[in-house]
Parts: structure tokens; C-alpha cells; sequence
């Protein structure tokens, strides 16, 4: 069926992953990664690796009240999605909102890694 993405596609997998965040689902957010999967900054350090770090790194982020991203726009290129979000937080400085890049690469129905890029926060 054109245009219908199978559940295991990547923009399927990307989706998933984004609604569980929204929903803050840990459980379901981690079930779209793959056990060793990796995240990074774009071009820069990594700040997680595997499903313990991963929960670890985000379970003080869906502890936030305001938490949500919402999608702006989405690239899908092969195994690769590329999301443009404005994320809603709780920063020290009050809730804000901040612009974030996420480029994702999926294999065999899972996030393989992970790279942010994030805008300058506004609060207030």
C-alpha cells in the first residue's frame, strides 16, 4: 500500500520513539532503541550508550512536568530520519523552549544511534 510505513520502518520506529517520549513512557521509549544503541552530540561527544544508560539519561528528563516535543518537520532518507522539534522543558531558569535537530538511523526496527543538535533556549 503507497505511502503507509510498516511498523518496523524507520520513520515507524522514529515515530514510536517520539510519541513515548511525548507520553513518558520510559519503557516504550527504550523499546524502540537497540540494546547498544548510542546517542550523541552532532559531530561532538556521546552522551549515552546502551539501554542502562539510556534510562539513566532520561529518567530525569521525564521527570519534568512540561516535557514535549513537538515535530516541525520530518526527513526520511533510507534508514535515516531526520526530525526538526520544538521541545518544551523545565530548565533551571524556569520552562522554556528550545529548538532540537535528531537525526536517526534505524536497522532491523530499531534506533541504532542518535545525534542532537539543540537551539538556544528561551524561557520565560
Amino acid at each position: 500500500m503507497a505511502g503507509v510505513a510498516s511498523v518496523s520502518s524507520p520513520e515507524a520506529v522514529v515515530q514510536r520513539q517520539l510519541d513515548a517520549y511525548n507520553r513518558k513512557d520510559l519503557d516504550a521509549w527504550l523499546a524502540t532503541y537497540a540494546p547498544d544503541a548510542e546517542q550523541f552530540m552532532l559531530h561532538g561527544e556521546r552522551l549515552a550508550q546502551g539501554h542502562e544508560a539510556l534510562r539513566e539519561r532520561m529518567r530525569m528528563r521525564f521527570a519534568e512536568p512540561d516535557l514535549h516535543a513537538l515535530l516541525l518537520s520530518r526527513t526520511v532518507m533510507g534508514s535515516f530520519v531526520i526530525d526538526l522539534e520544538e521541545v518544551t522543558r523545565n530548565f533551571p531558569e524556569g520552562k522554556g523552549r528550545m529548538e532540537m535537530l535528531c537525526i536517526y538511523e534505524v536497522a532491523q526496527g530499531h534506533i541504532v544511534k542518535a545525534s542532537f543538535a539543540m537551539g538556544e533556549p528561551v524561557t520565560g
